[in-house]
């Protein structure tokens, strides 16, 4: 039978397997941050590199800006911004990205990678015209506010328009022409929203606005017929004869032709969600 002397020897031995652990913690993480502080250049740009090729992001994001702040020039701290942005971007922290990402855009504008650096933006804020709730509902981001579609393609172009050659310019073309059908549907919405409340004359500007400045999208035929409708609700007949004409010859199979008193159909609630300050 153990005497009571041996109870503090026993407790102490059932503890040292903790204690030796607590502290081995502790020595691998004062370790850790020991070597992202004393590792050269070149081995933190392998380590952020790898942890992002595992998708790792948050770590990642961590070693970059190591890098970042430990070495503030030279081609590892260029490439290490472009990548956390990538990381940000990859992580859904898009406002964090696009803040890296404008930035470097700013200070390095004839960077090697330059083009890249738009299309990544042009992508930050193509993901950002819906948000999480929008995608949850299933309600088009065309009902809502198009402030970041418009970067996105503001992005886009610019990229095309700088470096047509590139190897990104195929997909932000064909991204392009999603956004630009987008902003259509958004603006015909509006101006649906208008007839709807008999607002003719806005109803019309509206739908000139798409005709004039989304030509190729298919939007352009329904907002022919607002402005047929309207202009004819406002007694204009001519001006409605003239886009009855256009969308005749373009769209002979469109519904207003058949029963101009009961196109559109006002059904959808989602018209409620449009702003009526919603401008160009």
């Amino acid at each position: 039978m153990p005497s009571c002397r041996s109870f503090p020897l026993l407790k102490i031995a059932l503890l040292l397997p903790l204690l030796f652990a607590v502290g081995a913690c502790s020595l691998f993480h004062k370790n850790k941050r020991d070597t992202l502080d004393t590792m050269t250049v070149e081995q933190l740009y392998q380590r952020a590199h790898n942890l992002s090729d595992d998708g790792n992001w948050s770590s990642a994001q961590a070693v970059y800006q190591k890098l970042i702040s430990r070495f503030p020039y030279g081609p590892y701290n260029e490439q290490s911004q472009i990548e956390l942005a990538y990381a940000q971007y990859k992580d859904d922290k898009q406002d964090e990205a696009y803040s890296t990402i404008n930035e470097f855009i700013k200070t390095y504008p004839t960077q090697k990678h330059i083009a890249y650096a738009y299309y990544l933006r042009g992508l930050i804020n193509f993901d950002r015209t819906e948000t999480g709730v929008q995608k949850l509902v299933g309600i088009s981001p065309s009902r809502f506010d198009q402030g970041y579609a418009l970067q996105s393609f503001d992005d886009f172009n610019t990229l095309i328009a700088r470096y047509p050659d590139t190897r990104y310019a195929a997909d932000a073309r064909q991204r392009m022409i999603y956004l630009r059908n987008q902003l259509a549907q958004s603006e015909l919405n509006v101006a649906k929203f208008y007839l709807g409340r008999r607002a003719y004359i806005a109803a019309a500007d509206r739908a000139k606005y798409i005709v004039e400045h989304y030509q190729r999208s298919p939007e352009s035929a329904d907002a022919l017929a607002v402005m047929a409708k309207s202009y004819h609700l406002l007694g204009q007949q001519q001006l409605s004869d003239q886009a009855t004409a256009v969308l005749k010859l373009n769209y002979p199979d469109h519904p207003y032709l058949q029963n101009p008193k009961k196109w559109p159909k006002f059904r959808s609630w989602a018209y409620r969600l449009i702003p009526l300050t919603s401008e160009h």
